[in-house]
């Protein structure tokens, strides 16, 4: 979908448009479904499907998940209610500029972008950094 960009924080990547960063290998028409697996804290099942409008919320997603292969971003459509991720809202950044929500109905995948620019290796080392000092602290809980 159009040329690769750069993800900017908190810029929409197009209206009423949705994004699901993952390792999975997804087909369109695939359901992400709550109950699956945490992409960022293993054997944990978690109740909701995250998503978000802005592509570096979803870059975020693709690049920290954990599992084998590369990084996927999704163009998802929610099939039920969805609210703002506590995760984010008003915890780390006040209101919802990542515009990232949590649902537990099924995301409908339907699309791909598959010219997505991911962060600098640094900036990436830097977060990876960071989440692995959390769990070792054990902070990095996902309130789910």
């Amino acid at each position: 979908m159009g040329e690769a960009r750069e993800p900017v924080a908190f810029e929409t990547y197009a209206e009423g448009v949705y994004l699901h960063g993952t390792k999975a290998d997804l087909a369109t028409g695939d359901l992400v479904v709550p109950g699956r697996e945490s992409n960022f804290e293993a054997g944990r099942a978690m109740n909701y499907v995250y998503f978000t409008a802005t592509l570096d919320a979803a870059t975020w997603g693709a690049e920290l998940a954990v599992g084998e292969g590369r990084g996927r971003i999704y163009l998802v459509e929610p099939t039920g209610e969805f609210e703002d991720d506590p995760n984010v809202t008003d915890k780390k950044f006040p209101g919802n500029p990542t515009q990232s929500f949590r649902t537990r109905s099924p995301l409908r995948v339907i699309g791909e972008i598959n010219n997505w620019v991911g962060h600098p290796p640094e900036v990436l080392r830097v977060m990876r950094d960071g989440l692995e000092a959390k769990r070792r602290e054990g902070t990095a809980l996902i309130e789910d």
